[in-house]
This record gives structure tokens, sequence and C-alpha cells, in this order.
């Protein structure tokens, strides 16, 4: 297995990040050397080089808590590794999602917290739940809801009270998932059609002034 990485002269160890695949929040920093790197490739488990003890561990290999390769890439020297992973429960060894937990403060990552309590809240069929109650009304119920709550979101826009107009944008947000769920779409492929969108527009815009200045 061959790959252009420039590996440190002296240690033979090149630095990697790793970084939810779906949140884009950084787990963790290791380092490999190429066994390490290889394996990862192979194992699809994100294994580094320890340097304290000098051999390969595979991160979750104690606690089974693997990070599931999903992707790779490097930066443009080839000397550093940004691994895209599905972590199979908390990252660090303190019991926190990120080693940089305490320094993470991303609000829109609760959005992925909230796509998956709505998908439990499917999937477990509480009586209890206000969302369970949705799924049971069915989908018509579940759309309709989106539709009152944007109107009353529109609605609240249109007067003075802030605090009124956030939330019931809130609410429509939330019912907003709710919908996504109910047509086993998410909120990430939702962000790549318009990714997809700005970078028609991107390339447009292009044209058109490669047009213009030629």
């Amino acid at each position: 297995m061959t790959h252009s990485l420039t590996f440190d002269a002296s240690t033979g160890l090149i630095p990697a990040i790793v970084q939810d695949a779906q949140t884009k929040e950084i787990l963790m920093q290791g380092y490999m050397n190429q066994e390490s790197f290889e394996k990862t490739l192979l194992s699809k488990k994100i294994t580094f080089f320890s340097r304290s003890r000098q051999k390969l561990w595979t991160k979750g290999e104690t606690s089974g808590h693997y990070l599931e390769l999903v992707s790779w890439s490097t930066d443009c020297d080839q000397d550093s590794l940004l691994f895209q992973v599905h972590p199979s429960g908390p990252t660090c060894h303190l019991g926190t999602k990120s080693c940089f937990a305490e320094s993470v403060d991303n609000s829109l990552l609760f959005l992925n917290d909230l796509e998956g309590i709505i998908a439990q809240r499917f999937a477990d069929g509480d009586t209890k739940s206000y969302v369970s109650s949705l799924v049971e009304a069915g989908l018509d119920k579940i759309a309709q809801k989106v539709g009152e709550e944007a109107v009353e979101t529109v609605i609240a826009a249109k007067n003075e009270n802030r605090e009124e107009f956030k939330n019931e944008a809130a609410d429509l947000l939330f019912h907003y998932l709710v919908l996504l769920k109910a047509k086993d779409t998410s909120l990430e492929q939702i962000v790549s059609v318009l990714k997809g969108r700005n970078s028609k527009r991107d390339s447009l815009l292009k044209t058109r002034n490669t047009k213009r200045d030629s």
C-alpha cells in the first residue's frame, strides 16, 4: 500500500486529527507511523502509534468505543492527516464525546443531537412522548404542524416581541426536523442540497466572469 505522505524524518510519525463525519466536531489528535496508518485503512478503525508505549494501539480496543473510518485526507504539504469517522461512543478517556470538549462551543451541533433524540422517539413508541404522538397521528398531522408553526413564525416576525419570534422559530425548526425524520431524510442531506446549489451558483458566476473578461 503506497501513499504520498511526509512522515517526520526523526520520529517516523505524522499527526492525525480525527473529526466526527456527521457533526464535524474535532474529537481528538494522535500520531501515526506507516504501519498504524496502513492498519487504519485496512481495518477501518483508527489506529495510532503510542509515543509513550512505543507500539500501535487501536482507539477503542479497551473501551469498545471505536472510531469507524469514513474517509481521510491530507493537508497541502502531505504532512498531516484528517480522518472523518463515526464514533461508537465517547472519544475521550474522561467520558466526553471530544477530547476538546471544554474548548468546543458550537450550539449548532445540538441539532445533530436533537435529530438523534427524535429518531429514538420514532423507534421506541413511548406514548408519553410528544414526538411519538405525532408519529401515531401520521404524516399528514406532522406536515400540518409544520405549516401551522410556519404561519405562527411569520406572524411573530411582524411583531416587535423578539422572544416570541425566537420561540415560534424554535417550534418551527423542531417540527421541521420531525417531518424530515418522517420522510426518512436527514438535515445533513438537506445541507448537501444547499451546498450543491451554492456550487452551481459559484460555477455559473465564474463562467459569466470568464466570458466577460474574454
